[in-house]
């Protein structure tokens, strides 16, 4: 090394070294899952929100973020594409420019799933392992096809980029481009090598290598030559980036220079290892594959509270900051990955409710920048999947961690929507603080939005108050969720030894048990909702009308005319497809509008619960079958995972107000899994 290079090295050396001590307090006052201060800025609408900062986490669930927030994986919500280590920060990202003869060059910087405005890039998930060890990813834009593999080689990661065959709208082939920076301000720095990039993190040195550059003495020299293919290139970056013409394959390494045959067998190895784990799942290969790729997918790390959470989706996330939780969608979204890693199951959990007002709910959603709903919340199913993961786990500082805001929400409920003794949906626009972007508050849509059924047609005639800010409506689905959340967290109080509490929550659920059998209908044969303001009960039915039974409010002979005479009856809600939002033979079916007729998983789901409680064990072993039949439809032949389906064709992509990547959807098979599972266990029990 010449003396000129080695005094350059040492000065850049000695500047890094003052930019991570100088970031050295960040990091260690930021470890990740701790609970943050956040200083309250000038504006006054961003201290208000900020004033109300969450509880504090325990122990327990600060190792259990810290061992989520660890390694390689797509944890950059912008970009599908995007590799990024942590805790460090570095982002490896994969960008396509398409080069015209004549015009139109363009340059894809990021890839999402689901995109459908014009021109947008077409992405075909496929598996994504847990932790990041395995990822593979198709995407075809600008007549390019292509193809994404990431694997771990123990703390290292390998890509690889193959272009597959497709239709050439260009005499010139795609460049591709590996960027490489650090996210979230992170202290570090990146320098371009003559072969290499050299990082420096808060964690030390990380090198990347390509294929498309030549290695020279070794890898690690300064005077060397870059390879032809590894030129500058017009694109709308900044920092050090390799770029090739992508006519073949193209692999990336960190650690050390690998050959693309090694990086090959890296990805080979790994993708055999989750295929493997898959076949050893049975029957339910296709759904445990399903959960884990989706919630791969769909799981990020969120800097603002430095933490992992799995949002519904990407898109819905970066349309609102960079990320939203909505309700009822994440304690499912815990559900499903208890399946496979307890630690996102958790963190799920306690981050919902961590976003609880200062009211004591948890809000219809809480997003980036600290803004959440104020004035509603969504259905109360919080204390029956944590008490389900804690038959699962048997952490006993789960239950002590989500207690008491699971109290606290209970209680908001008998306090702030009751109304002559039952329960209803509400939106309270003037609580503070005001969100003044959201026209919704204070408002019957408002009130409507906080039973997570947008447009059910069962709301299409009710009315809302503007003095109680209630719905006049009493809700047989609410009633329902709500006695089994009571029941439940009474269960939890009993195993927390909180009697005080236990009995609390047990005289409440007496209480609404009470009124919501008050709504049976012996005419027919099912509990109705009631306009509060006309005092007549709705003979619009959907699949709320049958939670009764996940609360056990239901008697046997009640249970049976339910299932007989509405369930199974095919001009309501029985079919090929099972099952619909409002009844087949309501005048809002052939809508197939969002929640007005499409099939929805977590429908399916709470129906299925409720099921679970009755002795109908081939017709629940018949709905879990076409609700998997449902949701393997598309996943196997587009690897698509729903937010609602076509209750009519079976279809999820014949409308935009369908999420094509909305991990919800996957609820369709996890009544499947459960199925298979129930059986396995009665199996092992008769021996």
């Amino acid at each position: 090394m010449c003396k000129s290079t080695e005094v350059r090295h040492t000065v850049v050396s000695c500047l890094l070294a003052v930019l991570l001590i100088a970031g050295s307090s960040y990091c260690s006052e930021a470890q990740l899952g701790q609970a943050q201060t956040t200083s309250a800025p000038t504006a006054r609408s961003r201290s208000t929100i900020l004033e109300t900062s969450p509880r504090a986490v325990s122990w327990e669930y600060r190792q259990v973020q810290r061992h989520l927030a660890e390694g390689w994986n797509t944890w950059d919500v912008n970009s599908v594409l995007t590799q990024v280590l942590l805790p460090e920060g570095l982002a490896i990202h994969i960008g396509l420019k398409h080069n015209s003869a004549r015009s139109g060059d363009t340059f894809l910087p990021s890839a999402l799933i689901g995109r459908l405005t014009p021109d947008a890039e077409q992405v075909t998930p496929g598996p994504h392992s847990w932790n990041g060890s395995y990822t593979d990813i198709q995407i075809s834009w600008a007549g390019h096809d292509w193809r994404v593999q990431s694997a771990r080689d123990g703390k290292e990661l390998v890509l690889l980029a193959n272009p597959l065959p497709s239709r050439s709208i260009s005499a010139l082939p795609p460049t591709i481009v590996f960027s490489v920076n650090f996210l979230w301000n992170r202290p570090g720095m990146t320098i371009k090598r003559p072969d290499y990039i050299e990082t420096r993190g808060a964690s030390g040195e990380v090198l990347v290598y390509c294929t498309c550059t030549r290695a020279i003495g070794g890898g690690r020299v300064e005077k060397s030559k870059p390879a032809d293919d590894d030129e500058d290139v017009n694109i709308p970056i900044g920092g050090p980036y390799f770029s090739a013409d992508f006519t073949k394959p193209v692999g990336v390494s960190t650690g050390k220079r690998r050959s693309l045959t090694n990086i090959e067998s890296i990805v080979a190895r790994q993708r055999e290892a989750y295929e493997r784990s898959v076949t050893e799942s049975g029957k339910n290969g296709p759904t445990v594959d399903a959960i884990e790729t989706t919630l791969g997918w769909d799981t990020i790390f969120e800097p603002e509270g430095r933490r992992v959470i799995s949002p519904v989706s990407r898109i819905w996330s970066v349309d609102r900051g960079g990320y939203v939780l909505f309700d009822w969608d994440s304690f499912f979204a815990s559900t499903m990955a208890a399946i496979g890693d307890r630690d996102l199951a958790y963190a799920n959990a306690i981050e919902t409710l961590r976003g609880a007002t200062p009211q004591g709910f948890v809000p219809n959603y809480s997003r980036s920048g600290g803004w959440k709903t104020f004035d509603r919340s969504e259905p109360p199913v919080g204390s029956i999947t944590v008490f389900s993961m804690y038959q699962q786990f048997h952490d006993r500082w789960f239950l002590e961690e989500t207690f008491r805001p699971l109290l606290d929400w209970n209680l908001w409920w008998a306090q702030h929507r009751d109304i002559q003794g039952y329960l209803t949906w509400g939106s309270d626009g003037n609580t503070e603080p005001v969100n003044l972007d959201d026209a919704n508050r204070g408002t019957r849509l408002g009130a409507i939005l906080e039973s997570g059924l947008d447009n059910s047609p069962i709301y299409d005639d009710v009315a809302y108050s503007s003095q109680s800010h209630l719905l006049d409506f009493a809700d047989v689905g609410l009633m329902s969720m709500y006695i089994a959340d009571c029941d439940a967290l009474a269960t939890i109080a009993d195993i927390l030894n909180k009697q005080t509490e236990a009995k609390s929550l047990r005289e409440r659920s007496s209480r609404y048990r009470n009124k919501l059998q008050s709504l049976w209908d012996e005419r027919t044969g099912m509990f109705l909702n009631k306009n509060l303001h006309t005092g007549q009960c709705s003979v619009r039915l959907s699949p709320t009308n049958f939670y009764p039974l996940l609360a056990r409010v239901a008697t046997p002979a009640q249970a049976e005319r339910m299932i007989k005479e509405h369930l199974l009856n095919s001009k309501e809600f029985w079919g090929k497809w099972v099952i619909p939002s409002i009844a087949i033979d309501d005048p809002a079916f052939p809508d197939q509008d969002y929640w007005r007729g499409r099939i929805w998983g977590p429908m399916n789901y709470l129906v299925y619960l409720g099921l679970c409680n009755y002795d109908y064990p081939a017709v629940r072993r018949e709905f879990a079958e076409k609700s998997f039949d449902l949701f393997l439809n598309e996943w196997s032949n587009k690897g698509h995972v729903h937010e609602n389906y076509n209750a009519i064709t079976g279809s999820g992509d014949d409308v935009d107000r369908s999420d094509r990547f909305y991990h919800w959807g996957a609820l369709l098979g996890y009544v499947e899994y459960m199925e298979q599972a129930e059986a396995s266990s009665s199996s092992e029990s008769a021996r």
